[in-house]
């Protein structure tokens, strides 16, 4: 359930290129390696950019597993120079995807805000989760004198800096993305006797 490359027979490595959900400031990344023992990513890089919506020159691809990039997929790719891009980390060694060594976390001191990454894996191998941890921020630019906007929301850089209780749900949840789902993706404290 993870993503993990073919082995490589020819010189270089593998990479991928993630628009972020929220543009932000990243503090960390965790490649986690879980399940992935003896095929996991030896060693991963990764580089940031903050594009414009005219910069972008890919699409998503498709869910086609077993399948390499197409040369157009990869002239798209080059297009953006990723491979030029700000070393938010540099090559380092993750663990093995054993219980008691699979969380492979790293900080990262940028003051920057991002919108894409490029992860590369040296030279192949797998990675079961991918997870960047920041503050969003939205680029306010783009917004009217007159518009309003949910100051508060994750999107926007809103960030839950304390609380007194969680019993159920984080109050973090408070101000996600969208409308919820469920109870458990509110806040509720428990009951004072």
């Amino acid at each position: 359930d993870g993503w993990e490359t073919r082995r490589k027979r020819i010189p270089g490595h593998d990479w991928c290129i993630i628009e972020l959900g929220v543009p932000g400031i990243i503090h960390g990344f965790e490649a986690d390696t879980r399940f992935f023992t003896g095929n996991y990513a030896p060693r991963i890089s990764v580089q940031a950019a903050c594009l414009k919506p005219e910069e972008i020159t890919l699409q998503p691809r498709e869910d086609k597993i077993g399948t390499a990039a197409s040369d157009e997929e990869l002239n798209a790719a080059d297009k953006l120079k990723s491979q030029k891009w700000n070393h938010l980390l540099k090559m380092t060694e993750l663990k093995p995807g054993y219980a008691e060594s699979s969380h492979n976390y790293f900080q990262v001191n940028s003051k920057e805000r991002w919108t894409h990454l490029r992860l590369n894996i040296y030279p192949d191998g797998g990675i079961a989760r991918f997870k960047i941890y920041g503050i969003g921020q939205r680029d306010w630019s783009s917004c009217g004198p007159n518009d309003l906007e949910d100051l508060l929301s994750m999107v926007n850089g809103g960030v839950c800096l304390g609380y007194s209780d969680a019993h159920y749900g984080h109050p973090r949840n408070l101000i996600g993305i969208g409308r919820a789902c469920d109870m458990g993706d509110g806040w509720e404290t428990a009951r004072s006797l």
